[in-house]
């Protein structure tokens, strides 16, 4: 009956059911002795309890902490901001002069033989990347007619 009574008692506690008094009656069932032979295997669970219980931690815990330096390292992330601030105004007036100069001569040719050959040449290389684009829309293409012809719709 005993055994009917903890096997009721161990359900409830997988379940997350127990009351702290149940799960005291299962540590004492399963410390002693007599425990029923198909109840074996929660034996060493319930022991555990009680074999920790009775350890003491003789290992001394450290309570000082190390101080971090917080000035230190807000003024170090100061400068770190202002050595940004200040290469990214840096390199943008480098910058900015070439930018003005080169806009004003684009596109401009006072001989028109060189305008044609310069026109002639970007429109060659249009030309050229146009037609390797379409190369690869006709690989797709044949991918679909496969695709078409072994999928029957």
């Amino acid at each position: 009956m005993e055994s009917d009574k903890i096997e009721h008692i161990l359900e409830k506690y997988f379940e997350g059911e127990t009351t702290i008094a149940e799960e005291n009656q299962l540590k004492e069932y399963f410390s002693s002795s007599n425990v029923a032979q198909h109840l074996e295997q929660y034996k060493p669970l319930f022991g555990y309890f009680s074999q920790v219980k009775q350890q003491k931690s003789t290992q001394e815990i450290p309570l000082q902490t190390k101080k971090r330096n917080v000035a230190w390292l807000s003024i170090a992330a100061s400068a770190v901001v202002l050595l940004g601030i200040g290469t990214y105004f840096f390199v943008s007036e480098n910058n900015a002069a070439p930018v003005v100069a080169a806009q004003s001569e684009l596109g401009t040719y006072d001989n028109p033989e060189e305008a044609l050959k310069a026109t002639q040449k970007a429109l060659a290389l249009l030309s050229n990347n146009v037609n390797v684009g379409i190369e690869s829309v006709q690989y797709i293409n044949e991918y679909e007619q496969s695709k078409n012809k072994i999928f029957k719709q």
